[in-house]
């Protein structure tokens, strides 16, 4: 793990250039690698020896790239996916298959819930959706003797519910299962869940990594912590002779701190191809480099709209983790005493039909299927991302018809704020 401090690591973390090497990580835009003997390139394809032969698999943009992610979590291992959909996939289905069982907090992305819902489960493995805030037996009640994995966000999209990560941490621990976090509006520069015990994190790097719009992507990261041999009938897949590479057994030959990264490189993106490019990975890692300082300004600009909307007469709600009197405030100082992310989302009492109507107005927000970029963007919720639920399904993820998930991006707070301002008189006045 890197002794440097974090502002240091989004810099200069996974690229150290020789003598007369490019400064910037080089875009290595090849599909394929040439060798002079088919034995050398054998041992890649056995695993016997490191290197690159095919990007679909791995390149080194992507690899140094990912290795700045992994630094920048106190990971052992990572690998860039196409988006964090991929991302989020992939972390479940490396150590889940048919028939196998996941625990995950209910209050989470629209489309990662949909992604466990329903297409996992067609692929054979059931979920469990818990509330974030639950009771420990409701917690304990959710686990089967099949689980393989508990699953949740550190601040979930658009709830902006905070994940009581140590709890959930704990609780997959006793049932010999890792935690995975999708970490995505925190970044690593505001929480770093593996400090706070858990296994694997997962990132759209599309958000507050890239952070400016340019190129989907998604992070797998392994804190290398997780005995997978001393669990070793509850993951066969790391802990038992993979025939697609000659009986290799991941756990042994690459050990805590590789075999999870490993198996989901040399199986599932060999297999799945859901490959970032390596011209997104150039752009993520530029992101990255400035990733710190925008991380305050966003913040920054989160806690100034809420403040302004928790005091508007025409706001039914806010929920923003930094305000004093959220319900969770005491989590956030918690977890993320330096911040949390600069999402808003709040309801007007005008309900959903003024909601639509205020972001009509807005000039300087636009509406985006999109969030957490330099660029400020809202979105009403229940009618895009979250459409594919019902109202059961959205309350349990703390969504009504009138909710907004506003991103402030790094403008001028004061313009956001008269921004909004306008928008809800126009709206008002157009009703």
């Amino acid at each position: 793990m890197s002794t440097q401090r974090i502002e240091t690591v989004c810099v200069q973390g996974g690229y150290t250039p020789g003598n007369g090497e490019p400064r910037q990580i080089p875009i290595i835009q090849s599909t394929t690698f040439r060798y002079e003997t088919s034995e050398a390139m054998g041992k890649l394809f056995n695993l016997e020896a490191s290197g690159y032969f095919y990007t679909r698999l791995t390149n080194p943009t992507n690899d140094r790239v990912a290795a700045r992610i992994a630094a920048l979590e106190g990971g052992t291992a990572a690998m860039l996916t196409s988006s964090g959909q991929a991302a989020n996939f992939f972390a479940v289905f490396n150590i889940a298959q048919a028939g196998d069982h996941v625990v995950s907090s209910a209050s989470i992305y629209g489309g990662t819930y949909n992604l466990f819902a329903v297409t996992m489960k067609k692929m054979g493995i059931d979920f469990t959706f818990v509330s974030p805030d639950c009771t420990d037996e409701e917690l304990e009640a959710a686990f089967r003797p099949n689980t393989k994995a508990v699953f949740g966000e550190t601040i979930a999209n658009p709830a902006l519910t905070i994940l009581d990560i140590e709890r959930f941490a704990d609780a997959a621990h006793r049932h010999g299962v890792p935690l995975i976090v999708d970490n995505t509006f925190a970044t690593p520069v505001n929480c770093r869940p593996f400090e706070w015990g858990a296994d694997i994190v997962t990132h759209s790097t599309t958000k507050y990594m890239d952070g400016h719009g340019a190129g989907v992507g998604g992070a797998v990261v392994d804190s290398g912590r997780f005995d997978w041999l001393a669990h070793a009938e509850k993951f066969p897949g790391l802990t038992e002779p993979d025939e697609s590479y000659h009986g290799l057994v991941y756990a042994k030959q690459f050990g805590n701190a590789g075999a999870f990264i490993t198996k989901a490189t040399a199986q599932l993106m060999r297999d799945f191809g859901s490959i970032q490019s390596p011209q997104n990975a150039f752009l993520l890692g530029l992101g990255l480099e400035s990733l710190h300082l925008r991380m305050k300004q966003h913040c920054k600009n989160g806690q100034a709209v809420a403040e302004f909307l928790a005091g508007h007469p025409d706001v039914a709600w806010v929920r923003y983790p930094g305000l004093p009197g959220d319900r969770y405030y005491e989590r956030a100082r918690k977890y993320m005493p330096e911040g949390t992310c600069g999402v808003v989302s709040f309801g007007l009492k005008g309900g959903r039909a003024l909601a639509e109507a205020v972001m009509k107005e807005l000039k300087v927000a636009s509406i985006e299927t999109h969030v957490a970029d330099a660029r400020t963007c809202c979105l009403h919720p229940a009618s895009t991302t979250h459409r594919q639920m019902n109202d059961a399904e959205l309350a349990a993820c703390g969504i009504g018809p009138e909710l907004v998930r506003y991103s402030c991006g790094i403008e001028s707070a004061e313009d956001l704020i008269a921004d909004l301002a306008q928008a809800i008189e126009a709206a008002k006045k157009a009703a």
